[in-house]
Parts: C-alpha cells; structure tokens; sequence
C-alpha cells in the first residue's frame, strides 16, 4: 500500500488494474451490444418490422429500449450504495449478456408475427433495465480504486471498454457478413455477433468475482455510514445534490448525443444516407475507433495534469465549430469520411477519456452510484438514445444530411452551460461523506 497526497492509503497496483479490467470488460460487453445492434439495424428492421420504415422502426426500438434506464439506475444504484458496487454490477453483467444472447435466438416477424417484435421490444428494455447500473457502477468502481493522483489515466481505461467494445462489434459483423455473404447475412446471420454477448459477460463476471468491493465503500461500511433505507438516501439525493445531479445531466446531455450519433449511429447514416457500402462503412468506423481507443489513454492523464474541465471545454468547443465542416466532408467520399470521423473522434475523446473521473467525484460515497446512475442515465434515455431515432427522422422530414450535425451543436450548448458550473476535483481524494473538490483548482474555464 502507498500513500496518496491526500494521506489515505492506495490499493496495490496490480489490484488496481485488475479492477480496471473487471470494469473495462463489463463496459466492453454493454457497449458491444449496442454496437452490433447499431451494425445490423437493417437487417433487424428487415426480420422483424417488413416495410418502407424498418429501419426507422428498428431505430426507435433502440430508443424505446432506454425508457427504463433511468429506473435501472435508481433501482441498481440505490443497491449499490447498500450492499455494495461489487455484488450490483456482477447481477448487472449476467442480465445484460443473458438479454443480448436471447436476442440472437428470437424469432422474425415472418415465423411469428407481431409477437416478433414485442420480444425484440420486451428484450431491449430487459438490455436497458440492466445497462441503467452497469455504467455508473464500474465508472464508480474504477474510480474509487483507482490513485487519486492518477484516476484520469486509470478511468480512461474504462472508455478503452466502451469502444473496444464498439470496433470488436464492428469486425465481428463485418467478418461475418464477409464470410457468409449478405444475403446470409440478412437471412440469419446477423444472429452470430448478438451470441457471442453472453460468453463476453461470463468473462465480466468471473473477473469481478474475484475481487472485494472498493476501498472507499468499505471505509464507509466500516464506519457504520452506509444508509441503509434506499427511501432515505433517494430523498437525500434529491434534496441535497440537486446542482450536481442536474450539471451532471447537462454533461451527459453533450456527451451521449455526440455518442450515439457519431458513434452509433454513423454506420447507417453513412449506407442510407452518403450511400456508402457496408464494407467501407465498417472499415472507416474500425479505422476511426482505433484512433480513438490509442488516444483515450492520453486524454486521461492528461486531465490529471491540468484538469478535467479544461478538456471537456476543448472538446466542445471544438467539435461545436468543427462538426458541420467534418459532416460536408463526410459526403465527399471515403476518404473525406474518413478524416470528417476521424476529427470529431478525436476530439470527441476529450470527454470520453476523462468521464470516469469526473463524473463520479460529483457525488459523495454514501450516494455516488445511485446519483451517478440515475442523472447519466435520465439524461441519457431523454436524449442520447434517441439521437439516432431523430437523426433518421429529420433527415427524411427535412432532406438535410446535416441533421446530425446541428442536434450534436445544440447538445454541446447544453454541455457548456452545464461545465461552468461544475467544480474541478482533479487530484481529490473520494473518501468520505462530502462533494470532493479541488481547493486549488479553477472552476472557470481556461486554456487547455
């Protein structure tokens, strides 16, 4: 054990990185899911809403499927912070691989009808029921191991999850659709990639089985601090840590709609829309997100130098200004796809590689998972899974291939209203009953 500035001890690290890695892999698993049904929208719209609209049908499933996010992480998170981070998100990753599996094996619309997509339905809100806890307790897990000095370049890992996630979706429907042909590939294979969730969550599972819960959780635990009445501590958070909760949101506002419609959503922009083939689709995407994952890493220890607020600042800004040129770019072709992607992702992982260390040291420990939880995940569920759904229907309503561009400017105003009035906490420590904060650190924005 050492001894962090703060003067608390820090975990081994080895056992810090085997708590990045039991976080990372959950994430990855999450994130997997949501990128194969991003891969295969068509063919999911196809076998299970035949019409004009399928894919706008498939899409908006993908946006019913958030309703109960927010739910989940009230439900998770109020867990939680009563029994523990370790025990929630080992319940969350099994439900979560376990709904992704049976969504492979479900009949289409062709052998059962309308029953069909009630199950897809049913099985999406299951996914999101489960994905409400997953995120905000492994960026909460993670963060409470991680150094207080180092937590940026420890917590940029779990993005690593996210996008790892991502492109590993991306070559598994790619090397299928390669291998069987795209007529196979409509027919039945766009089963395969949604299979292999459940072993990626097995894995999930036996690595945070193997560990005790977090540091910080336990100190708490042992003095007797850990609310015990989930009524009280939601009260609490709702009458104590109203301003984080919703500065909290307005981040997430910026970063999710960004998420789902650069990352999520760009496949099928790119084939309806650009008319870009598939292949190119998956092979620009891969490139992109591979740029990204590289960078992550970077982004976040770079925030435990100067600060996470001075990051998130550049990002939007950056992409504020830049997001229109990039999507003019997009049109041109695959290699101005290429760089237009390639740009946003870049700056875009200013935020990704820094929001596991910001957005957990919003909250005290006795209400950090379930205020964590519930604010990404309402904001998330209002606005950023149905950025794809919008995205599609303003294209069609409006012809504008720039839609996307202008719903992510308007989410990025939001995100800088809401950044003024977050506090800097780089280098604070967790422990303990109040809001870190960094005495020392500007809460105005500066140069990066």
């Amino acid at each position: 054990m050492s001894q962090s500035p703060t003067g608390t001890a820090e975990a081994d690290p080895a056992l810090v990185r085997r708590a990045i890695a039991a976080s990372a892999v959950g994430n990855a698993t999450e994130w997997f899911d949501y990128g194969v049904y991003a891969y295969v929208a068509t063919q999911i719209g196809d076998a299970f809403f035949p019409g004009e609209y399928s894919t706008l049908a498939a899409m908006l499933v993908f946006a019913v499927s958030f309703v109960l996010r927010p739910l989940g992480g009230i439900f998770w998170g109020a867990l939680g912070d009563r029994i523990g981070r370790r025990a929630v998100l080992a319940m969350t990753i099994l439900v979560m691989s376990a709904a992704t599996f049976l969504v492979g094996v479900l009949p289409t619309a062709a052998s059962v009808g309308l029953l069909a997509p009630i199950l897809l339905l049913i099985l999406r809100m299951v996914q999101g029921f489960a994905t409400g806890g997953e995120y905000g307790g492994a960026a909460t897990f993670m963060a409470e191991y991680a150094p207080d000095r180092r937590r940026g370049f420890f917590g940029s890992f779990l993005e690593v999850g996210t996008l790892s996630g991502f492109t590993l979706a991306i070559i598994v429907v790619g090397v299928t659709e390669a291998s069987i042909g795209s007529e196979a590939m409509a027919a039945w294979g766009w089963r395969v990639p949604f299979l292999l969730g459940l072993p990626l969550g097995l894995i999930g599972l036996y690595l945070r089985s193997r560990l005790e819960d977090t540091p910080v959780f336990r100190e708490l635990e042992a003095q007797g601090r850990v609310e015990q009445s989930t009524r009280t501590r939601l009260a609490d958070l709702v009458r104590l840590y109203w301003r984080p909760l919703l500065m909290l949101g307005g981040l997430v506002v910026a970063l999710n709609v960004a998420n789902y419609t650069l990352l999520t959503y760009s496949p099928t922009y790119l084939q309806e829309t650009i008319g870009m083939s598939s292949g190119s689709t998956d092979l620009l995407i891969g490139i992109g997100q591979a740029a990204m994952i590289i960078f992550l890493p970077l982004a976040g220890a770079w925030s435990d130098r100067v600060g996470r607020k001075p990051l998130w600042w550049t990002s939007l800004i950056g992409m504020f200004v830049l997001v229109i040129p990039a999507y003019l770019l997009m049109a041109q072709g695959f290699v101005g796809a290429l760089i237009g992607f390639s740009v946003l992702g870049l700056i875009y992982t200013l935020q990704l590689g820094t929001i596991s260390s910001t957005f957990p040291a919003m909250f005290p420990t006795q209400v950090r998972y379930v205020g964590f939880a519930a604010s990404y995940n309402i904001a998330t569920a209002i606005f950023g899974g149905t950025a794809p759904a919008i995205s599609e229907g303003l294209i069609g309503a409006t012809g504008s291939n720039l839609v996307p561009a202008y719903v992510m400017m308007v989410a990025f105003v939001i995100g800088m209203v809401a950044l003024w009035f977050v506090p800097e906490t780089r280098g604070c420590s967790l422990r303990g009953t109040e809001i870190p904060r960094a005495a020392d650190a500007p809460s105005r924005p500066v140069a990066a």
